[in-house]
């Protein structure tokens, strides 16, 4: 796949592989681009980091390089806007003996919480990421980073003549999230708050697994990102957004687009649909249509669903309520259906007629039964590529799952 036909948060991850050195988004702050960014703020009294970029080592001494010659003195801050690793995994290359590092609120918890789940996330991330981020192998463990300062809900400081204000802005990806302000040059800082790519749909709980983000809070920390009336927004990826115009439009469209979803959503439950009838007819009007280049309007319906509703489909019926899935049956199934050939052909067929996740829900039952039946894989195989097609590979997350998939029909045909 070429660079211009990647997703566009395939792109922006692995902008940095070839950078030789640093970009100046003004004559004070500069940016190594990483998976995701780390920018340095210079001042008349030493220099601030918001966010380091991610824990690789060399890739972390290659942002210390390309940094280094924009450095006017020692480092007082370190300013992470939110508790993932590819935010703050760089601090111990860069932190000093003075250095403050600051967090948001719960940024403890939330970096225990994951860290704790790393055997669980690991092999999910690996999965999704590892053929996208070509590393060369699993990246370093992230550093165990215990801020100096939490913010509560805002904290300022003043350094060399310019003032930082840090805002609690939750549910970007994390409740930690922070905005950094800097108010006479009208420059906010957001990390991840509007996702990876700016002016697209929030992704309001990963394929990777993690805790929902709440639309009420993403919707209120937008409107904190509005109100600040910004000149230039630097986000955790790609390039900074410039004018307050552009800006003020692309957030009014991001907030009317998030709570166009939530209200379909929640009017779809009054109205008694299911969930799965509401992610497939879910579609934005166009004048507020946005990017759906890592969430995307469906999956924001299923999860605003679970938001106000949990995790009991009533449509489920009483076996959701135990620990016995639906899957427990498949070998009757496969048995009753007269054995794995026929289910196999029968998603053929499916296929053929342009339904492939119905092919796949036979193939997954008959090869829950018979995991290294051909048939069954060749078909699966054949209508997760038709599905990556169709997708025209612009949402990363469901462009690597579609793909890994794929990878791992192969595998087992091959064995």
């Amino acid at each position: 796949m070429t660079d211009e036909a990647k997703p566009p948060l395939a792109t922006l991850t692995r902008a940095g592989d070839t950078e030789t050195e640093a970009v100046a988004i003004t004559p004070f702050v500069f940016m190594a681009r990483d998976i995701s960014n780390a920018y340095l703020v210079t001042t008349a009294d030493g220099d601030v980091m918001v966010n380091t970029g991610f824990m690789d080592d060399a890739h972390q001494q290659r942002n210390l390089a390309l940094l280094a010659p924009h450095r006017t003195g020692p480092l007082r801050h370190i300013v992470l806007t939110q508790s993932h690793a590819d935010h703050f995994g760089g601090v111990p290359v860069f932190k000093e003996a003075e250095t403050t590092v600051i967090g948001g609120p719960g940024f403890h918890q939330a970096w225990s919480d994951m860290k704790r789940l790393q055997p669980f996330f690991g092999p999910r991330s690996g999965k999704l990421w590892g053929s996208t981020l070509k590393r060369g192998g699993a990246p370093k463990p992230a550093p165990d980073v215990v801020p100096d300062i939490l913010v509560d809900r805002t904290y300022a400081f003043e350094q060399g003549e310019r003032r930082f204000e840090l805002i609690h802005a939750p549910e970007g990806e994390t409740i930690d999230n922070l905005i950094v302000w800097m108010p006479h040059e009208r420059v906010a800082f957001t990390g991840n708050l509007v996702g990876p790519v700016w002016l697209s749909m929030p992704f309001f709980c990963t394929l990777r697994g993690d805790k929902p983000r709440l639309v009420w809070n993403t919707l209120a920390s937008l409107a904190k990102l509005r109100a600040l009336n910004a000149e230039t927004v630097i986000t955790g990826h790609g390039e900074p957004i410039r004018g307050a115009d552009k800006i003020r439009a692309d957030i009014d469209r991001m907030i009317g687009a998030i709570t166009w979803v939530r209200d379909y959503t929640l009017d779809g439950m009054n109205a008694g649909r299911t969930v799965h009838q509401l992610m497939r007819e879910a579609k934005l009007p166009e004048y507020l249509t946005i990017g759906e280049f890592h969430g995307k309007v469906s999956w924001a319906v299923k999860t605003i669903w679970e938001e106000y509703a949990g995790w009991f489909h009533y449509e489920d019926g009483t076996t959701a309520l135990h620990g016995v899935p639906r899957s427990a049956v498949d070998g009757d199934l496969v048995e009753l259906a007269g054995g794995a050939d026929a289910l196999a052909q029968r998603a053929q067929a499916h296929v053929a007629a342009g339904r492939p996740l119905e092919a796949i829900h036979l193939t997954d039952i008959a090869l829950h039964a018979e995991p290294a039946h051909a048939e069954a894989l060749s078909v699966k195989k054949a209508a997760l590529e038709a599905l990556l097609v169709a997708s025209g590979s612009t949402n990363l997350s469901e462009t690597m799952w579609l793909k890994s998939e794929i990878a791992d029909a192969v595998r087992k045909l091959e064995t």
